[in-house]
């Protein structure tokens, strides 16, 4: 991997959970679960686990986020992947209310409380970085490009090669209304196609 850390959107992970708890948990500590770790979670964690690698590759293998990523890419290479969800969870924060009737702030805390009340099943690096995220408010925090921006800095900063995305933030304002246009495409879909396979978990 090119770079080595956990949910990129955090946000839409956490949305996507169909507003159950176990679903959400799961969802969130999925990318520092290991497949040989899988069977140690409850039922319905685990399918919060599966939820979130079917997220994953819905989206990595979508057209419009294709479209995104192509644009990044000349300039972030293979990082361009990573700043494409970057860029989608802050279009989701920024226009939280068109998705969800709850208030973006409402939503986060009470998707921090869900997973503080399970600390004991959080992976050893989620528990690290959980009350970093949280007194930071990382969630409502990437519903403005600053937010997004520091994100993108500190990512830049443990990744394993030179990747560029500390100017990440300078290109998003730069194409704001392209990257919009795109997510506002493809955000839907992945709904639709979650909300099926929920039914299916």
């Amino acid at each position: 991997m090119v770079f080595k850390t956990f949910l990129l959107n955090y946000l839409a992970h956490l949305f996507l959970s169909d507003n159950d708890p176990a679903l959400q948990l799961g969802n969130f500590i999925a990318d520092g679960v290991r497949a040989n770790q899988l069977q140690q979670y409850p039922a319905r964690v685990q399918q919060g686990i599966r939820l979130h690698h079917l997220i994953d590759r819905f989206t990595d293998t979508h057209a419009v986020v294709h479209e995104s990523k192509e644009r990044l890419r000349p300039k972030y290479r293979k990082y361009a992947s990573v700043i494409t969800d970057i860029y989608y969870d802050h279009f989701l924060a920024a226009d939280f209310s068109r998705y969800c009737s709850q208030p973006l702030e409402t939503f986060a805390t009470e998707a921090y409380a869900h997973v503080q009340a399970n600390y004991a099943l959080l992976p050893a690096r989620v528990q690290r970085f959980l009350p970093y995220m949280v007194q930071h408010n990382w969630l409502v925090s990437y519903a403005q490009v600053e937010g997004i921006t520091q994100a993108l800095r500190g990512l830049s900063r443990r990744a394993t090669f030179a990747s560029g995305m500390e100017t990440a933030g300078e290109e998003l304002l730069e194409n704001y209304e392209s990257y919009k246009e795109e997510f506002s495409r493809f955000f839907p879909e992945l709904q639709q196609y979650v909300a099926q396979q929920v039914q299916l978990l």
